[in-house]
């Protein structure tokens, strides 16, 4: 499975919590006895489509029939994980909540990448805060039956070299607009003293960018646009390019830092490693854990009996 995969399977994860916190919420406001009837006992319509009504129980029924079972089974597996967090004294706070979300972000080649992705599925960082808590309570639970030993980490950093290896970097920021026209005259503004990022806020059409003045953080070679990539490398540190044509239309690219590619010794990737270990030890250890736990509890699953049963 390669980078992009891994963090495509990621963010599917994301969404899936965020809809299932949404169905969730739509269970809990309106459940069948509360919208199957309006004042008439007639059902309450929730959308028309030429004259023709959507209601609530069609909606009802269609989302249990759609993702009933999943969401139902993710709702008890949270529900195990909360009661266990409890007994153990374990508790999720803000701050081991915004230390899993750097995690996870740290995997993106930079901030736009990470936010292009929650933007892409209609997300938003406290929506991700959010379906979180559960598995950072899991990772609080079962860390500390995992161990990792020197030989583990020599061996995974010999498999895993080539990745863990720096590639060249810059920092940049960028203004993206739809024709050369506009871009040629952001440029020539830019050349008579205007400041880059008051103009990114104001016409940038990257919306996951443009409140952060255009920053894109620091970007590695092979991660953009090839057009953007090889004008963005082309700068020299406090460099602006002129109009660069796009897949999705014109870039005026800056340039404020560069970092040369490295090779980190063991011993400077040893944390980042033992965290991965623990994280592919964590993925094997929390499917029998829940297992066992459903197992040993008493759990009453009623969407799973046969109608009539």
């Amino acid at each position: 499975m390669n980078k992009t995969q891994i963090r495509s399977n990621r963010t599917w994860k994301w969404v899936s919590a965020v809809l299932l916190i949404c169905l969730i919420a739509y269970i809990a406001f309106y459940p069948p006895t509360k919208h199957a009837a309006g004042s008439a006992g007639t059902v309450e319509p929730v959308a028309k489509v030429n004259g023709v009504s959507i209601n609530s129980e069609q909606l009802y029924q269609a989302m249990l029939a759609s993702g009933g079972q999943q969401t139902l089974d993710s709702m008890i597996s949270e529900e195990l994980i909360n009661q266990e967090g409890q007994k153990a004294g374990i508790t999720v706070t803000d701050e081991d909540i915004d230390k899993e979300v750097a995690n996870v972000k740290g995997s993106y080649g930079s901030d736009a990448e990470f936010q292009q992705a929650l933007t892409s599925y209609g997300m938003t960082i406290d929506d991700l805060k959010k379906s979180m808590k559960s598995q950072v309570l899991l990772k609080k639970i079962l860390t500390p039956q995992i161990t990792i030993t020197d030989d583990e980490i020599k061996k995974y950093y010999d498999e895993n070299l080539e990745t863990l290896k720096v590639p060249e970097q810059v920092q940049a920021s960028h203004i993206s607009v739809a024709t050369k026209e506009e871009a040629d005259a952001i440029v020539a503004d830019l050349k008579n003293g205007a400041d880059f990022a008051t103009i990114a806020k104001s016409k940038s059409l990257d919306t996951a960018t443009k409140d952060n003045g255009g920053s894109l953080g620091y970007i590695s070679s092979g991660r953009m646009d090839e057009a953007f990539d090889t004008a963005a490398f082309a700068l020299k540190v406090g460099e602006t390019s002129g109009a660069v044509k796009t897949s999705s239309g014109y870039d005026i690219i800056k340039v404020t830092d560069h970092k040369a590619a490295s090779t980190p010794t063991m011993e400077e990737k040893k944390e980042d490693i033992k965290s991965a270990i623990t994280t592919q030890k964590l993925a094997s250890l929390s499917t029998t854990w829940l297992q066992d736990k459903k197992s040993q509890s008493t759990v009453e699953n009623y969407l799973s009996k046969p109608a009539g049963a």
